[in-house]
């Protein structure tokens, strides 16, 4: 059977796509991993340890490989991190194509983020794959930015082969974010310091839908091409309103202006850092928060079988997990005996 690697596969979306090939029974797994995990070794995967960055570790990685996931990256909304993100997400790609492309890798399934493309400033249009990127908006954060230059840069070195997908997710929720990479947010609403509600909206999607999806992809997506990845398209407002009826935790009741919240947190934010300590609201996340991250899901739907369970379900479990995990679970023991199941669709 062919031998797949799999980059980046101790994420979120790794663990879950990992641990779907290892129930498919995919043959021969490899793992490139920038730390030891002896755990995966017991499973029968291959660990090839160290950096994407790394012609060496690359080069080892990829020989004998006929299928790629590539999965590898950093999530961050912190500026300061623009190097890094750029390191992981642009060099590091354009290493792994390269050395695909000389092994004679036959595929490989990108993942990116539906930031690329699927943002816009009032919510009124439902961008598609066609919908052009949005650098008027998205350049100003480093994470976006870097993820932009990644897909160039993936075309580019694939050209000539591998045969190479993108596939672009929205907002990751469901079980299992250890590193709250991307449910830190429902974790800061559990926690009420989220103080207000933001003017725009979200697009999110169960880690546990996207995750056959690229197994999908990697059988019958068309080369050349992306797809976006999502569930429902609400504001915050919704949002909030669906994570209060959940867990009983009050959801904020202001709803000020995006200009008056970004002044706003602009001011606090540099008042903290005049006295050196750091600032109680995440400043670019506000920033975030002032747009609309819908999208279109129906490319993915018709060309790879591709569907987004209840959000109700999403929710539920992604809320159990951190509960459990992050906050201690007798708190939402306490409250779940009160909730029949997952609460359904408006």
């Amino acid at each position: 059977m062919a031998k797949t690697l799999i980059t980046g596969a101790t994420g979120f979306l790794g663990s879950h796509l990992l641990q779907l090939l290892l129930d498919q029974g995919e043959g021969e797994l490899r793992v490139l991993s920038t730390s030891p995990h002896p755990e995966l070794v017991k499973k029968g995967v291959e660990l090839i340890e160290g950096s994407i960055t790394s012609t060496n570790v690359v080069g080892q990685a990829v020989a004998g490989v006929q299928r790629i996931y590539h999965l590898a990256g950093r999530v961050s909304r912190n500026p300061a991190d623009q190097r890094r993100l750029y390191e992981v997400h642009v060099e590091g790609t354009r290493l792994l194509c390269k050395e695909a492309h000389r092994a004679g890798v036959e595929r490989i399934v990108m993942a990116s983020t539906s930031g690329t493309i699927a943002v816009t400033e009032d919510g009124k249009s439902i961008p598609d794959e066609s919908w052009p990127t949005p650098l008027h908006i998205i350049a100003r954060w480093p994470y976006y930015a870097s993820k932009v230059y990644q897909e160039t840069v993936a075309r580019q070195e694939c050209a000539g082969g591998p045969d190479f997908v993108i596939l672009n997710p929205s907002l990751l929720l469901g079980p299992g974010d250890e590193r709250l990479s991307s449910t830190e947010d429902i974790l800061k609403f559990l926690a009420r310091e989220i103080p207000v509600v933001p003017p725009g909206g979200l697009n999110f999607v169960d880690v546990r839908d996207v995750a056959p999806a690229f197994v999908e992809a990697m059988k019958r997506g068309v080369a050349g091409e992306r797809y976006l990845l999502g569930g429902p398209n609400w504001d915050f407002a919704k949002l909030f309103g669906r994570l209060e009826r959940l867990t009983k935790v009050a959801a904020p009741r202001l709803h000020p202006p995006g200009a008056v919240i970004e002044w706003g947190t602009r001011a606090v934010d540099a008042l903290y850092r005049h006295w050196g300590k750091a600032p109680p609201v995440d400043r670019v996340s506000v920033e975030m928060s002032r747009y609309f991250w819908y999208l279109d899901a129906s490319k993915a739907e018709r060309e790879l079988g591709f569907r987004a369970r209840d959000p109700g379900d999403t929710l539920y479990q992604t809320v159990a997990y951190l509960k459990e995990h992050f906050l201690g679970n007798g708190a939402f023991r306490a409250i779940s005996h009160r909730i029949q199941g997952p609460a359904g669709p408006d």
